[in-house]
């Protein structure tokens, strides 16, 4: 078949989106007829997925449009979530779907306001079709932030934090932003716990792997201890440390209950982000946890704060010290701020000055000698 190259005179379409979820963002520009899309490298857009057949679909020009029609693929070809059927019109902002694989196709343009608006939508747009990949092909890549004794800078611990290579999902901000909008944060902050644990096996045994908790999943406690159970299950050696926002512990009896049958199946609580908003003292007595993540804004910047506030602070720790909880300091990146939280008495920190959160293989990498 021939093709014809387009020039350059004519209005450009672009393809952007990734061609694998571990790959980076690319932009294709369509710049012959027929485009053809599939898995064989003769393709004018080859993608080297098994979700994708040899000789896929093909995009074709009439005039300045743009026209999609599938080749009888296996996994079909899909705009914007539906599936084509004959020759279908493409639009500026549409989402093509062959297989798995999603691009956005734009009409190049002058920039404009409207333009910019209409971009973002639709990246917003990908995201939440990119998001079911993300809970069904679990394409969550964990990363670990270091837990650290202030006394001597050794690693105890580590945080799990969620991360992701796909376009438009790749930050907890934006997954849980998809996530709201399909009322599923609960379902992703489980699998995020489940992959961290199962990944963080390559971290050293000895050390403690605190996982996170979605407030929205404080509505069924239920569920939640059982999904804390099932790590137990799979991780039945390693410390786990389950966080919760301060600002989620709300009912006294609930977190009573919770809090037992953590201990039950030895899993330690920690309660993150105090005083980032209400400080709840009297959930402090009544269920105490084994940690206290003070929020980086009560830490940070100690070395130029007033008298007053370092008072505040001293009498928080060695409140909390009077408790029996581990008070750790959230967001310390200076010498300055590490040193003074000792002196206050922090027995715990975390932030960039130990280490930024990255993937178990670089972790042992850089805590290997020479």
């Amino acid at each position: 078949m021939s093709t014809n190259v387009i020039s350059p005179e004519r209005v450009t379409w672009l393809l952007t989106g990734q061609f694998a979820d571990d790959e980076p963002i690319r932009h294709v520009r369509v710049d012959v007829c027929p485009f053809t899309i599939g898995r064989q490298g003769e393709s004018a857009l080859s993608i080297p997925s098994p979700t994708v057949s040899r000789r896929h679909a093909e995009l074709r020009f009439d005039g300045d449009a743009l026209n999609l029609l599938d080749l009888g693929s296996t996994n079909g070809t899909f705009v914007n979530g539906m599936r084509v059927q004959s020759a279908c019109r493409v639009n500026h902002g549409d989402l093509l779907q062959f297989g798995h694989v999603v691009f956005r196709v734009t009409k190049q343009q002058k920039e404009s306001v409207q333009q910019t608006m209409a971009e973002d939508s639709c990246d917003r747009a990908l995201a939440l079709i990119q998001f079911d990949q993300l809970l069904t092909q679990r394409a969550v890549v964990p990363h670990y932030q270091p837990l650290v004794s202030m006394e001597n800078r050794q690693t105890f611990g580590y945080e799990v934090l969620g991360r992701s290579r796909l376009f438009g999902l790749k930050e907890p901000r934006s997954m849980f932003g998809a996530a709201k909008v399909l009322n599923m944060e609960g379902e992703l902050s489980r699998v995020m716990r489940e992959e961290g644990i199962r990944c963080g096996m390559l971290l050293p045994a000895e050390h403690a792997l605190f996982v996170n908790t979605h407030p929205a999943e404080m509505v069924d406690v239920d569920l939640l201890e059982f999904s804390i159970r099932e790590l137990r299950e799979a991780a039945p050696s390693r410390s786990l440390v389950l966080e919760i926002h301060e600002a989620s512990v709300t009912d006294g009896e609930q977190m009573k209950r919770l809090r037992q049958s953590l201990k039950d199946i030895g899993v330690r609580l920690a309660y993150d982000d105090f005083g980032a908003g209400q400080a709840r003292l009297v959930e402090l007595v009544e269920v105490p946890p084994d940690y206290l993540k003070f929020d980086m804004k009560l830490v940070q910047g100690l070395e130029h704060a007033s008298l007053e506030r370092l008072k505040l602070l001293t009498s928080l720790v060695r409140m909390v010290q009077g408790l029996g909880i581990e008070p750790l300091a959230e967001g310390i990146e200076t010498e300055a701020d590490h040193n003074i939280c000792q002196q206050i008495g922090f027995t715990c920190g975390q932030g960039y000055l130990y280490g930024r959160p990255a993937m178990p293989k670089a972790l042992r990498q850089a805590a290997a000698p020479g």
